[in-house]
């Protein structure tokens, strides 16, 4: 006869709004979770559950993917790493450039340019202050929620801006200066990890993490930042939400 003892269980905690805590229940529930218990605050209610650990998972935060695993811990200097120089300017584009200078001696009427219509504006950065909806991810308890997806896809190519950290942190494929960092929200604890499992993917630590403010001698497992990012896109097979850099400042 087999006993809760011998069964290895994975918990989730989430949290809901207060009188919204049975929608949430039954989503949970309905998605193979156990009602452990709830735990009320003024605004609210902390929900913890529980299932069987199948044996082929993991959680993120403590192996992640497979290139993570051997360099958890890692620090990357930064001051030490090169980046690849943006190409010159062709020989033929500054030909081109050089024969439309007024003066150039073709004999040819100056053209007169067609107006320009006027831009549109830019959105607005995503934050948790100002966006419900991202508010809410960032206190998830799954990594794997549907509601993250859904949330990607809605606002792919949008500009998000939150606090997180470094949770880990792994060279790119062969590479040896470009790195697979995984962001978490919030500040860097080692018990807990709420959210998204957010990626900077295929990045060298120099110039694609556009660093604004005083730059750090170096990074690793652990430094808090102020992250600013566009959402690229979320993996159903990883559960990671990718984002590309827009600027990064150690906090």
């Amino acid at each position: 006869m087999s006993t809760d003892a011998e069964v290895q269980y994975e918990e989730r905690t989430t949290r809901a709004m207060r009188g919204m805590e049975s929608r949430t229940i039954k989503k949970w529930q309905d998605d193979g979770w156990e009602l452990v218990s709830q735990s009320q605050g003024k605004l609210q209610t902390e929900i913890i559950f529980r299932r069987p650990k199948p044996k082929s998972r993991r959680l993120f935060w403590i192996a992640g993917a497979a290139a993570f695993a051997a360099i958890l811990g890692t620090v990357i200097t930064i001051g030490v790493i090169s980046e690849r120089n943006a190409p010159a300017e062709s020989a033929e584009q500054a030909a081109s450039a050089a024969q439309e200078e007024p003066g150039n001696g073709s004999g040819s009427e100056p053209t007169q340019s067609a107006p320009t219509a006027p831009s549109a504006p830019e959105p607005a950065i995503l934050t948790p202050e100002i966006s419900p909806e991202f508010a809410a991810i960032l206190v998830l308890g799954d990594h794997c929620s549907p509601d993250i997806a859904a949330f990607a896809s809605a606002h792919s190519g949008d500009t998000i801006a939150f606090p997180g950290y470094i949770g880990a942190i792994g060279p790119h494929g062969d590479a040896t200066t470009r790195y697979d960092i995984l962001i978490g929200g919030g500040d860097f604890s080692e018990t807990s990890a709420w959210g998204p499992a957010f990626q900077f993917r295929d990045v060298n630590t120099t110039n694609d993490m556009h660093w604004v403010g005083a730059v750090p001698d170096s990074v690793g497992v652990g430094t808090n930042l102020a992250v600013t990012a566009e959402i690229d896109r979320y993996e159903e097979n990883s559960c990671l939400l990718l984002i590309e850099p827009v600027s990064t400042a150690v906090r």
